[in-house]
């Protein structure tokens, strides 16, 4: 599907506010709303628009920490580690990635003796790395047509 200057703004009012109705979209690029509505439709059958979430705040919800972790997989631990990081509910965003590493987590979690626990956890399937996180720089930045 070929996007076209009406779809992205559409697509910018969804990324600033998702639950803004289709009438107050429309009226923001200047069409109907069912058309609003069609569009989207269309922009999520294809894939484009994958879902729509709620952004919770982890520290309002208890934990106290957020990290980064890397892991830099032994032999033959890579796939099992894969299906394994699928189950822990401390892992907000796993990556495979090149380089040393093979993995970045963004992990959550209540306190250090919880990250101690979780660290014990993933030794098995390779070497850590941790960084904890101190404030979010940018944070859910806005997709941009490729220029």
């Amino acid at each position: 599907m070929i996007l076209d200057a009406l779809n992205w703004k559409i697509l910018k009012c969804l990324q600033q506010n998702a639950r803004q109705s289709n009438a107050e979209i429309g009226r923001q690029v200047g069409i109907s709303s069912p058309a609003v509505s069609e569009r989207i439709k269309k922009m999520e059958d294809a894939g484009i628009i994958l879902g729509y979430k709620t952004v919770v705040s982890p520290l309002d919800m208890g934990y106290q920490l957020k990290a980064i972790i890397t892991l830099r997989a032994f032999i033959g631990k890579l796939k099992p580690f894969l299906e394994k990081v699928k189950t822990y509910d401390e892992v907000l965003n796993c990556y495979r990635i090149t380089g040393n590493e093979n993995i970045v987590m963004e992990v959550v979690l209540k306190n250090q003796k919880h990250l101690e626990t979780f660290i014990d956890q993933l030794i098995i399937y390779g070497e850590t790395k941790t960084q904890i996180v101190l404030s979010h720089v940018t944070r859910f930045k806005e997709i941009k047509p490729i220029k």
